[in-house]
C-alpha cells in the first residue's frame, strides 16, 4: 500500500473543544418541563437518579416552587440487564403516591444507550396492569448527547401532539397554540391575548400555574392548573396551530407539524413576538385567525412601546450587545435590538439545529450594516473568547454569564432560562407588545445604572 493510499484512508482530522460551561441544560430537563405543564401529570425520568435529582435542583432554582420528578432509580446492574423492570415498578409507585393523571416518560443518555425499549415496555405495562386505572402514559426519547433542553421541550411537545390527539374529534373553533419555552408569566399573558380576542385556545404546555402557583395552606403533590388531557384531545379538531419560534419554524417535524400532518390542522409558524415586527406578525396573524381587528388594549399598548423607544433612544443608541441562550429567544431578541438601536455584535447558544444563522440573517436584513456573529453550539468559554475582542457594552443571557459581565464590568441583562442569581425570573415578561416594553425598560435602566455607577461625581438626572 502506498503512502498516498494510506493518507487517501486515514480519516479527516477533526478539532474538538473540550466543554467547559455548556451554554445549555440538558434534553430531559426540557422535556420534564413539558409534562409539568398537563393537568394532573407527573414527569418520570427513565434514568438515574442523580439526573432527577439535577434536573430539580436546576428547575426549582429558576422558578422557586417545589418540583417533583419521578425516576425509575437504575444502577450499574440494570446498565448491563435493562432498566425494565425498574420503570414498571416506578410508575406503579408514582400512581400510589401521586394518583397521577398523566405520566410522561422521558429517556436519558444511559437508557438510550443500553437500548431501552421505551415503547415495548409501556406496551407490557399495559398489558400486565389493564385491570387497573392506569394514567395516560406518554414517552419522548430525550438522550441530552443529541441535543440541548429546547430539544428535549420541542420533542416532548411533538410527542404529546403525535400519542394524545383524538382522530375521531369533530371540528370546533378552539386554536392550538403551542408557545416554546417561554415564561409563566408570558403564557398567562398569551392567554390573555387570546381571550381579547375572544379565541377559546388549548396552549401546550402551560406551567403558568404549575410552575408559578399562589401560596396554599396544604401540599399540593401534583400542583393545580396545566393543559387538561381533555383539551389535548381536542387538539386535532381546532381551526388553526399558532406555533411561535423562528428557528423552530425550520424544523420538519414538531407538534405543530404533527398535527397539520395527522389531522389537517391549519398551521401558523411565526417568531417569537418580541420586538415590534414580530408583535405585528403575531398579531396580524390572530387578525386573520379570529376575523377580528387588534383589540384596543394592544393597540394602545402597541403606541406605549413606540413611544417609549422614542425616549428611550438617545441612552442605547449604538449600544453594542452580546447576546446568548435557547436559539428561537436569542432569534426574538436579535430583531428587537436591531430595532431599538443596539448592535448585536456575537450571538450564541448552546443549540445547534442549523438553523439559526438564517434566523439572525433574516431578523437583521435591511437594518444592520454589519451583520453580527452567530456561533451556535458553544459553551461559555467560547462564547468568552470571541467576546472579549468585541468589548460589548452589554451582554444579555441567563445567569450563567454573570462572570463575564463581571469581569468585563459591563450590565448583564437576566433573560431566559436558567436565571439562578436574581429573584422573579418566573414573572419576566419578553413576549408581545408590552413584554417588549418591559425588556426595553429593563435594557435602558441597566445602560443608565452603568454610566451612574462610572461617574466620579454621579447623575441625579439623565
Amino acid at each position: 500500500m502506498t503512502v498516498e493510499t494510506i493518507e487517501r484512508i486515514k480519516p479527516e482530522k477533526v478539532d474538538y473543544v473540550s466543554t467547559t460551561n455548556a451554554c445549555k441544560a440538558c434534553s430531559p430537563l426540557g422535556a420534564s418541563v413539558v409534562f409539568r405543564g398537563i393537568e394532573g401529570a407527573v414527569p418520570f425520568l427513565h434514568g438515574s437518579q442523580g439526573c432527577a435529582t439535577y434536573m430539580r435542583r436546576y428547575l426549582i432554582s429558576h422558578y422557586r416552587e417545589p418540583v417533583d420528578i419521578a425516576s425509575s432509580a437504575l444502577g450499574e446492574k440494570h446498565a448491563i440487564y435493562g432498566g425494565g423492570p425498574n420503570l414498571k415498578l416506578g410508575l406503579i409507585n408514582v400512581m400510589k403516591k401521586y394518583g397521577a393523571e398523566v405520566i410522561g416518560v422521558a429517556t436519558t443518555c444511559l437508557t438510550e444507550t443500553i437500548g431501552d425499549d421505551v415503547p415495548m415496555i409501556l406496551h407490557e405495562f399495559r398489558k400486565e396492569f389493564g385491570d387497573l386505572d392506569l394514567p395516560t402514559l406518554v414517552w419522548v426519547a430525550t438522550p441530552s448527547y443529541q441535543g440541548s433542553h429546547m430539544e428535549g421541550f420541542h420533542a416532548a411537545v411533538r410527542a404529546v401532539c403525535e400519542q394524545l390527539p383524538d382522530p375521531a374529534v369533530e371540528r370546533h373553533k378552539g386554536v392550538n397554540l403551542l408557545p416554546g419555552f417561554v415564561s409563566p408569566e408570558d403564557l398567562r399573558h398569551l392567554r390573555d391575548i387570546f381571550d381579547d380576542y375572544g379565541l377559546a385556545v388549548t396552549m401546550l404546555p402551560d406551567y403558568s400555574d404549575t410552575l408559578d402557583g399562589p401560596a396554599l395552606e396544604d401540599y399540593e403533590k401534583i400542583p393545580s392548573g396545566g393543559t387538561p388531557v381533555e383539551a389535548v384531545r381536542a387538539m386535532s379538531g381546532a381551526r388553526a396551530t399558532v406555533e411561535l419560534g423562528a428557528v423552530l419554524a425550520g424544523a420538519e417535524k414538531t407538534g405543530g407539524t404533527a398535527l397539520q400532518e395527522n389531522h389537517g390542522v391549519n398551521l401558523h409558524r411565526l417568531p417569537m413576538p418580541i420586538g415590534l415586527r414580530n408583535s405585528d406578525a403575531f398579531f396580524a396573524a390572530l387578525d386573520a385567525i379570529s376575523g377580528r381587528e387588534t383589540p384596543t388594549r394592544h393597540v394602545k399598548e402597541r403606541g406605549r412601546l413606540l413611544d417609549a423607544m422614542v425616549d428611550g433612544h438617545k441612552y442605547i443608541s449604538g449600544k453594542r450587545a452580546v447576546v446568548y441562550g435557547e436559539e428561537d429567544l436569542v432569534a426574538g431578541l436579535v430583531a428587537m435590538l436591531t430595532e431599538i438601536g443596539i448592535q448585536p455584535v456575537l450571538v450564541a447558544s448552546g443549540g445547534n439545529s442549523g438553523r439559526l444563522p438564517a434566523a439572525i440573517e433574516e431578523a437583521t436584513d435591511g437594518i444592520l450594516r454589519e451583520p453580527p456573529k452567530v456561533m451556535p453550539g458553544v459553551d461559555f468559554y467560547e462564547i468568552r473568547n470571541e467576546a472579549e475582542r468585541l468589548a460589548p457594552d452589554l451582554v444579555i443571557g441567563n445567569s450563567k454569564g454573570y462572570r463575564m459581565a463581571r469581569d468585563w464590568s459591563v450590565p448583564l441583562v437576566r433573560v431566559g432560562f436558567p436565571v439562578h442569581d436574581r429573584f422573579g425570573a418566573q414573572r419576566t415578561m419578553h413576549l408581545g407588545y408590552k413584554g417588549t416594553l418591559a425588556l426595553f425598560d429593563r435594557l435602558v435602566n441597566a445602560v443608565i445604572e452603568k454610566k451612574q455607577a462610572d461617574s466620579p461625581l454621579g447623575w441625579g438626572y439623565i
